[in-house]
């Protein structure tokens, strides 16, 4: 019975998507719930499994070909497994009645000139002629030493031939590829945001001596009581739901010409993947404990190199965070994520001199940035947010008393 194999059905936010990847070929076998294509959204990747055993007989819509939801995107039958599998065994027994007789002939070549045991096990493994070989023993016998110059004999003319090849077609390559769709989405969104708003970026540093003494006291007690390893994310989300909370316009977002204030924190994080930067939200963070928020952290990490977050987990969104540090970045201007009207980067710790009531002393320093939308929030909101931030970090009992 032929089944027609249609896109996902998506929101209302996305219009249509593009053919990414067919993961099976015409007339390939599936088992039921195996992915067989992939559609790509302006947000995520999303995928289409066979609904049953079968085999996927025609591809409508090729790699590359836009596609709108749930429409026909090819066709399963699933009376045709049955066929394709008599098929693959009839030809398994060809291949092997084939492979019978190359060895017999083999065999037979290798007997047709004289030769030691050893020899012709030689002659058999490497697929030899035996009436290429030179012989040097005795009444035209060849020996194991012959096979082995033979051989040696054969390797520098193929070796030269391989690095000619390589020499040829290494002469300034070039490769013209398409964009992605995410890739295309994500360029459209960067360009569009830096020509409607008014970005500019505030920075300051925090000392992550006390966090790292934490993670030091308490880490191993809280992933052998929570499962999970505690971070640094983790703390930097609290800190930013409690700064949003003294400061609700950095929670805000322009609408036209009117002013949005969201009640409550959600909060985008962003997963550098092979397709391009995602940001998953965790809704309701303030709600959420600091195991939680590690939970939330690692769970969309992982969805989002996998290519398994859903539209939903990545809408919404009033504040974003973006750690350059895991790369190595010291310093940094995000670019906003609109409609939002800040985001915070951090960056990579390191081991620098300041001065701490009089004296110079090293510590584990790590710069912040904060870029935000002029039109919205003054640079008297911005630096006093991020300041409110590096305060808490600097203090973590700041983070238990909402301070």
């Amino acid at each position: 019975m032929t089944i027609e194999i249609k896109s996902p059905t998506f929101p209302e936010s996305v219009a249509d998507g593009t053919v990414a990847n067919w993961v099976k070929k015409e007339g390939e076998s599936v088992d039921q719930d195996e992915i067989i294509a992939e559609i790509e959204t302006d947000k995520v990747v999303l995928e289409v499994v066979a609904p049953s055993n079968g085999v996927l007989t025609k591809i409508i819509k090729h790699e590359g070909d836009i596609v709108n939801s749930a429409e026909i995107i090819g066709e399963f039958d699933e009376t045709a497994v049955k066929i394709k599998e008599e098929k693959i065994s009839k030809e398994v027994n060809l291949q092997s009645s084939s492979a019978e007789e190359d060895d017999s002939k083999i065999k037979d070549d290798v007997n047709h000139k004289k030769s030691g045991p050893a020899a012709k096990k030689l002659i058999v493994e490497n697929n030899l002629d035996a009436s290429l070989i030179e012989a040097s023993g005795k009444n035209q016998r060849i020996t194991k030493a012959d096979v082995i110059n033979h051989l040696e004999s054969k390797s520098p003319a193929m070796e030269s031939s391989d690095n000619a090849s390589s020499i040829s077609s290494s002469s300034r390559p070039e490769k013209r590829v398409p964009m992605s769709r995410l890739r295309n989405t994500i360029a459209k969104r960067l360009v569009s945001v830096q020509q409607e708003t008014a970005m500019l970026t505030t920075f300051n540093e925090v000392d992550m001596l006390p966090i790292k003494e934490l993670r030091a006291k308490y880490g191993q007690e809280f992933e052998k009581q929570h499962g999970i390893k505690l971070g640094f994310m983790g703390f930097f989300i609290i800190a930013a739901v409690q700064a949003l909370k003294k400061f609700p316009i950095v929670n805000a977002s322009i609408d036209g010409s009117d002013v949005i204030y969201h009640g409550y924190q959600d909060i985008g994080v962003a997963v550098s993947t092979e397709r391009g930067l995602v940001v998953p939200i965790i809704k309701d963070a303030d709600t959420k404990s600091l195991p939680e928020l590690e939970k939330s952290i690692l769970e969309y990490s992982e969805k989002a190199r996998d290519s398994k977050l859903t539209i939903e987990e990545m809408q919404g969104g009033t504040f974003t965070i973006s750690n350059g540090g895991v790369f190595g970045s010291l310093l940094s201007t995000p670019i906003l994520n609109a409609p939002q009207t800040a985001i915070l980067g951090m960056h990579s710790i390191q081991d620098r001199p300041v001065a701490i009531n009089g004296e110079v002393v090293i510590r584990p320093m790590m710069y912040l940035a904060m870029s935000y939308d002029h039109r919205l929030l003054d640079g008297k909101e911005a630096v006093r947010f991020l300041v409110s931030i590096k305060e808490q970090l600097e203090s973590p009992e700041r983070l238990l008393l909402n301070l």
